[in-house]
């Protein structure tokens, strides 16, 4: 586990770190007031500004009564100024304030810094012209988001979240607010368009909306988009892709929709298959309009296009250029060639429409491409797309961006952007329940886009928004200022926005809770626990079968549970310690997200534990099914309990579907137990119902591990049993014993008292009241060569891959490690995806064998895709100076082996290998096509056994267990 550290939280934010909040203030030369004792500070805006800067300066009052229970007035007459004796809020964009205007003309207020850069900020406290006495605040913007963002950064550091609604942070309460005179001017954007993508809504934000928001429709409406404008402009993004499934109203068909997000100064973008604002899916009518085919409809499709620009063209929007089938479905169109062709054609046609309806020239008109699916094989068989268009990459659907742009792309006017996913409905299988892609995932994939030039558009497809809040703050911050982020704190973001709210006392807990979290949700999601990687969409429920967890090696499956549990635990107990007014935003955000994953891991794993046990017909199988019951039965009650947090505010948002792919509860087996039994032994890393080969896992003095031994009962009668060891070296926790149902015993080696160099052989001896087991031993006392060199254990060497003994980094290359990601929680990336070739760069892994022999030696990778076509996904292997062997992750998407990959996050690849001699020998890892991530490395020397993970990894240093 990686280590995590007590860091003192100041503000959660950069950029609230440059404003010095106080609640109270005795030098007043030094501070700011925007709320006395005796009265809020006065704002004056202008009635000539923006829509968005009104609507802006009414929430920040409104935000400053939340916080003080005052609310200030807003004047927009310049004559009311000059008779006004107290301080002044001035709030204006550049060239729609006069006043603002006139102290940039006057030299008393210096705008250069952000003047003609978008989306760029200034505040700033001046002395005002009109008053000796009276101080000013300026808040300005290069252009009306710019001003807005300003505004709402002011309302973030005084205490309200841009959550307050969406995950019921709650304000502070103070009773004065000063500011520390300042001059602060905001960064240029990181990436000039950034926002969110309402996707598969049928089942949460859907109902909610309709029951809640937008009942005169039954649908989402303003009343809901009104809400998602405010958080999305509140985190700095400029654009929203609205919900598009058919169970949803189209965007542009509900009145009040278009005029909502201009009010906010919102631009509307659509998904990968809405050419030109069109959604199909809710607004073709196939009985009236024909097919959706550009071969045979061509004139009433271009017909409904013309139509929605004509309709949209005064607003701000993002067009997408595109030609696909009915919602997600592949364009129809015959072979490939004439799909290329009919592509084509379809660019050149919503180009045309463009020009008849925009007043700027089409290369200024924003417009994406999309090359989802199909649609990017044909771009790389030569697709041609206008200069201008931004391409937008999208990754795969579970967080692997399948391209990024090459040499050529990046010198595109129009650059190039992201399409990311944090929540999907779709095969292999779906994950709309849980966020838990991690933070350092997100980030590798979006820095090596960043990296190679994709800074124009960044789209997150967020689900229904909640419980995804942390993982679109994560994204849209990141949008904002990437260059704050890097490998070493991306873990700690989120640790940080959470103490902020909940309390620094929290901090360990909460980095413990987080990186458990996020470490098993990554192994395996929550929503592919059923062990089954085919979605179902025709069947009714998901098919339930055994995970490849294990209950037998490694203490696999009990060390997933103990640590949910742990964390589960964690949570309600911080739960429960806190004050009321929190209580809701930490159920939201950590509390369901943890315990759901928790109880649904335990339904599922111990369902699977029940079925093994009924095999072995144990008498605890039947309470293993009752705990599964419970498991169930619990997750539905914290369920409820969410949608009627509030009052019920949120009553639908988290309710499971009813209509898609849904999993019951697991299945479970009974027995019928008799009476009289039997006592009966399973030896750990038996791989059969019943122990056979009764022997332990092999010990060694290099790893202080120990091993177990479960004596249970298959009879209702209680029994004895007793042991006893041939070896003075041999421990037992447990002598003997009464057993109702199963004991375990946990045996461990005293090492001091094993005698000989090798393999000590040693029999533990287990009586019953009929017979006797004998269960084999072997105690392997090693001598390492060195302190620092891996040594087979039980026959494998498990290797976390950052745990190199050297490295050879050329041109350039650099070994990066990434802490939280992985099945080691550590994650190596060989070389930044922005080099070309490896220049014979290396890592290297020096380890001992006591005799020859061969090797399989197993890559775990993270399943990326190559950068672009001129790349692929190679490393190589290299044993002492044998000729390197090239290994890669390449798969055909939407293989079966694709499917596997991104549902394990993981790409696993074996090759053999000869060990001639015994003594030292050394693996190295060299780049090929920079840019890929191994997550672990095992030498299997005969040893590994089946399991999910494997074994735990080990430090070469004293070998210590990870």
């Amino acid at each position: 586990m990686r280590k995590i550290l007590l860091a003192v939280i100041l503000l959660p934010q950069l950029i609230l770190s440059q404003f010095n909040i106080v609640d109270s203030a005795i030098n007043l030369d030094v501070y700011f007031p925007i709320v006395t004792t005796e009265s809020p500070t006065t704002i004056y805006m202008e009635n000539t500004d923006f829509p968005v800067v009104k609507k802006s300066v009414n929430l920040f009052a409104e935000d400053v009564h939340k916080v003080t229970n005052q609310r200030p007035s807003i004047i927009n007459n310049i004559n009311d100024i000059k008779k006004f004796k107290g301080n002044i809020i001035l709030v204006g964009t550049l060239g729609q304030n006069k006043w603002i205007d006139e102290l940039v003309r006057s030299h008393k207020l210096n705008v250069s810094t952000i003047q003609d850069q978008p989306e760029r900020y200034l505040i700033q406290t001046i002395k005002s012209q009109f008053r000796k006495n009276q101080n000013v605040l300026v808040i300005t913007g290069s252009d009306k988001r710019g001003t807005s963002y300003g505004v709402f950064s002011l309302s973030e550091a005084m205490g309200v979240s841009p959550w307050y609604y969406w995950a019921d942070v709650p304000v502070e309460k103070k009773k004065e607010i000063y500011l520390k005179n300042l001059s602060y001017t905001s960064k240029s954007p990181s990436v000039k368009y950034r926002g969110i993508f309402l996707n598969d809504e049928d089942w949460g934000l859907l109902p909610w909306a309709a029951n809640k928001m937008d009942s005169n429709i039954q649908n989402i409406g303003p009343n809901t988009y009104e809400k998602v404008f405010e958080l999305v402009l509140r985190l700095k993004g400029n654009m929203v892709a609205p919900a598009m499934h058919e169970v949803t109203k189209a965007f542009y068909t509900v009145p009040g929709n278009m005029e909502m997000a201009d009010s906010y100064a919102i631009m509307i973008t659509t998904a990968h298959c809405e050419p030109l604002l069109y959604n199909n899916a809710t607004e073709w009518d196939k009985k009236t309009q024909g097919e959706w085919n550009y071969v045979t409809n061509k004139k009433e499709i271009n017909r409904v296009l013309d139509e929605r620009v004509n309709e949209a063209k005064e607003k701000e929007n993002i067009y997408t250029i595109a030609l696909r089938g009915m919602h997600d479905e592949g364009m129809s169109g015959g072979s490939d060639e004439q799909k290329f062709k009919m592509l084509d054609e379809a660019i050149k046609d919503q180009r045309a429409i463009l020009t008849k309806y925009m007043n700027d020239p089409i290369v200024d008109v924003p417009q994406i491409f999309v090359p989802y699916k199909e649609v990017l094989g044909l771009y790389e068989k030569g697709l041609e797309v206008p200069e201008d268009i931004i391409i937008v990459w999208p990754d795969d659907n579970y967080g692997y961006i399948k391209k990024v742009s090459n040499k050529k792309e990046q010198q595109r006017s129009g650059g190039a952007g992201v399409y990311y996913h944090i929540s999907y409905l779709g095969w292999p299988n779906d994950y709309l329940w849980l966020n838990t892609t991690p933070p350092a995932l997100m980030y590798t994939e979006m820095q090596k886009a960043y990296s190679l030039g994709a800074d124009k558009y960044w789209l997150l497809n967020v689900g229904d928004i909640k419980p995804g809040e942390m993982g679109m703050q994560l994204f849209m911050d990141m949008a904002w200022d990437f260059d704050r982020f890097n490998f070493e704190n991306i873990n700690d973001y989120q640790v940080e926005k959470l103490t902020h709210i909940f309390g620094e006392q929290y901090t360990n807990d909460l980095a413990y809770i987080l990186d458990r979290y996020y470490y098993h949700g990554f192994t395996r999601k929550p929503e592919y626990m059923t062990g089954d990687w085919k979605w179902n969409s025709l069947e009714a429920k998901e098919n339930i079968k055994d995970t490849d967890f294990s209950f037998i090696n490694y203490n696999e499956a009990e060390t997933r549970l103990a640590e949910y549990g742990k964390i589960a635990q964690m949570a309600t107990k911080i739960l429960k310690e806190l004050p009321d007014e929190k209580k809701a935003a930490f159920y939201e955000m950590v509390y369901y997200p943890v315990k759901g994953a928790s109880l649904y891991n335990h339904e599922m794993l111990l369902a699977q534990k029940n079925r093994w046990y009924a095999k072995q017909k144990r008498t605890t199988t039947n309470e293993l099914a009752a705990k599964v019951v419970l498991y169930h039965d619990s997750l539905a009650d914290i369920t409820k309990k969410y949608n009627n947090l509030l009052n019920g505010k949120w009553n639908g948002m988290m309710t499971a579907p009813g209509f898609l792919p849904q999993v019951q509860i697991a299945p479970t087996k009974k027995i019928i137990t008799p009476k009289d039994g039997s006592l009966e032994i399973f030896v750990e890393g038996s791989n059969s119902e019943k122990t056979e080969n009764q022997t332990l896992p092999q010990f060694s003095n290099l790893n202080k591990q120990s091993h177990f031994i479960e004596v249970y009962n298959t009879g209702k009668e209680p029994l004895n049993f007793y042991t006893n060891t041939s070896a003075p070296w041999l421990i037992l926790d447990r002598l003997k014993g009464t057993v109702q149902t199963q004991e375990r015993i946990n045996v461990s080696v005293i090492w001091d008292r094993v005698p000989n160099l090798g393999q000590n052989e040693g029999e533990i001896i287990i009586h019953t009241s009929t017979e006797k087991s004998i269960i084999k031993v072997v105690a392997n006392k090693q001598v390492a060569p060195n302190n620092s060199i891996y040594m087979p254990m039980d026959g494998v060497i498990s290797i976390n891959p950052t745990n190199f003994h050297r490295k050879t980094e050329n041109g350039g290359i650099h070994f990066q490690k990434i802490p939280g990601l992985g099945y080691s929680n550590e994650a190596l990336q060989l070389g930044n995806a922005t080099f070309d070739q490896g220049y014979d760069s290396y890592v290297a892994y020096d380890f001992y064998v006591e005799k020859p022999g061969e090797v399989s030696i197993q890559t775990v990778m993270l399943p990326l895709f190559s950068k672009d076509k001129e790349h692929g996904t190679a490393y190589g292997m290299q044993l002492d100076e044998q000729d390197i062997v090239v290994q890669s992750n390449f798969v055909k998407e939407y293989s079966q082996e694709w499917a596997k990959n991104v549902m394990r996050n993981s790409a696993i690849n074996s090759i053999k290998m000869q060990i001639d001699t015994p003594g030292i020998h050394t693996l190295k890892l060299h780049v090929i096509d920079p840019g890929m991530v191994v997550q672990k490395v095992m030498l299997d020397f005969g040893g590994l056994k089946k399991s999910y993970i494997g074994p735990k990894t080990f430090k070469f240093q004293n070998r210590k267990q990870e």
